[in-house]
């Protein structure tokens, strides 16, 4: 190194090295750290105002108690009184953030397949196994009626589908139809798609997939399946109505994972740099996935080829939600955080400039818009506390329908859906309790009450196949199942 020639930097970086030496040595910041230390070292003195006398050092026979509220402590407010998975539940399996190893034997965040048995929370497979059984039992019984029918797919669901008025007063809340299923937020729920069996699946913000199976016997244990194969919060679950034995779900960890009963995986369906906001599904075409991702991308991944067959940018935010008519698969509507829900035709979709059929303008986000089930209407929910109604032959007429629908941090934000027919639109309330908007009057009609609902519902799925059947879902991971009596 001595007889090698230095370069300029070189010499530079020397004399940088050097003068601020010399500046430290001037400074004698180094004989006061010195000090500093050994000053932090040394013994500290009792104070005398905090030494006891001697006919006071006895210890106190009543502890001090510190008051904590629930959610300092981590317990969600309406936990203690639910069925299901108990306060101490270990949430290893919850909290990917946690300093804990997850039991999965495989990490969610590899995109790779998990095992549902890798993938299963509890200390023995037979739970899982159950599961497993239960839900291929189903899916044989959908494939014996779909052959006895003799039908084409499209005319089997349709059939499958039920419709008709409710009697709001006959709706009833049970208290054996209320478990606490997952641990922490829930932002997804859905019926499985079968009757003779009542189960429902869910998706928290920690990434994990919980089943409850409301009808389980007693030698079944409480019903309820929990799994982690998400490393995020689960943005949305897809029920195949034709074969129950594969569910589809997304997360903001850029993964949509089918679970493959007949295979006993979580696999990898798709992988994205960009979160994943929303998913859905054409009515009839069960081999594409539609799904929102990024800042107001909408993809369309095809099953079969494996591949994106199209990506359009539809939002200058986030989509929220994306669904379709039935009677006319090629429209759809999507919700979007930019404060704007919009209706749009497939067939005439620009690549370049996406023009949509009809918008509606909140000012606010828009958390959803869903189709009624005969497709006239359009129902959105925004946190600027109103819930619009588009109707008219092209949705040209717009309705803004004042609800309280601000929400915060703690509690997922609300979303309004249809029931059985055009009827009426249900959505929760910060009194806890379940409103029901009246279309035809345009305002509140009725809310359901129960004193067994302890939290607030902000996530609903009304069962497809049986009137009268409405699941609510809280944020403190427990779901409601309200039924006609």
């Amino acid at each position: 190194m001595g007889g090698e020639k230095l370069t300029e930097y070189e010499r530079q970086r020397i004399d940088n090295i050097k003068r601020n030496e010399e500046m430290l040595a001037a400074l004698k910041i180094h004989s006061q750290l010195s000090q500093l230390s050994a000053l932090t070292k040394r013994p500290r003195a009792k104070s005398k105002s905090y030494q006891a006398s001697p006919e006071k050092k006895h210890k106190s026979k009543s502890p001090t108690v510190l008051r904590r509220s629930l959610r300092t402590q981590g317990i969600p407010p309406d936990s203690s009184t639910a069925s299901g998975l108990k306060d101490d539940f270990d949430d290893r399996i919850a909290s990917p953030n946690k300093n804990l190893q997850p039991i999965a034997k495989k990490s969610p965040r590899e995109p790779i397949p998990i095992s549902m048995r890798d993938a299963y929370s509890g200390d023995f497979d037979i739970s899982n196994q159950k599961l497993i059984e239960t839900i291929k039992g189903f899916s044989h019984k959908i494939n014996d009626e779909s052959m006895d029918k003799n039908s084409v797919l499209g005319d089997w669901i349709e059939k499958r589908k039920a419709s008709g008025a409710v009697n709001l007063e006959s709706l009833r809340l049970e208290p054996d139809n209320i478990a606490r299923v997952v641990p922490g937020r829930i932002l997804n729920v859905r019926f499985f798609p079968t009757n003779n069996v009542r189960m429902v699946a869910v998706g928290n913000k920690f990434g994990n997939i919980s089943f409850w199976n409301v009808d389980a016997s007693q030698e079944d244990g409480d019903g309820i399946y929990l799994y982690h194969p998400h490393s995020g919060p689960v943005s949305g679950i897809l029920m195949d109505p034709f074969s129950v034995s594969k569910m589809f779900t997304s997360c903001y960890d850029g993964f949509i994972r089918v679970m493959d009963i007949e295979k006993e995986m979580f696999d990898l369906a798709y992988l994205s740099e960009h979160s994943i906001f929303s998913i859905s599904q054409r009515p009839h075409d069960m081999k594409s996935i539609y799904y929102g991702e990024g800042s107001g991308e909408l993809g369309i991944w095809d099953l079969r080829a494996g591949k994106s067959s199209a990506s359009w940018k539809l939002h200058q935010e986030r989509i929220n939600t994306i669904d379709f008519t039935y009677e006319n698969c090629n429209i759809m509507a999507t919700s979007s955080t930019d404060g704007s829900a919009c209706i749009w035709d497939l067939r005439k979709v620009s690549a370049h400039k996406p023009k949509s059929l009809q918008t509606a303008f909140h000012k606010r986000a828009v958390h959803s818009a869903y189709f009624s089930p005969s497709g006239r209407f359009l129902a959105t929910t925004s946190v600027d506390n109103n819930v619009g109604l588009l109707s008219g032959a092209n949705y040209e007429e717009t309705s803004m329908i004042s609800h309280y629908n601000h929400t915060n941090r703690w509690i997922s934000s609300f979303r309004g859906i249809w029931g059985w027919d055009d009827s009426y639109i249900y959505i929760g309330n910060m009194q806890r309790g379940v409103d029901v908007i009246s279309v035809a009057d345009k305002k509140l009609d009725f809310t359901l009450r129960s004193e067994h609902m302890t939290a607030i519902p902000c996530r609903f799925d009304a069962h497809h196949e049986v009137v009268g059947m409405l699941a609510g879902a809280t944020s403190g991971g427990q779901v409601y199942i309200w039924t006609a009596s």
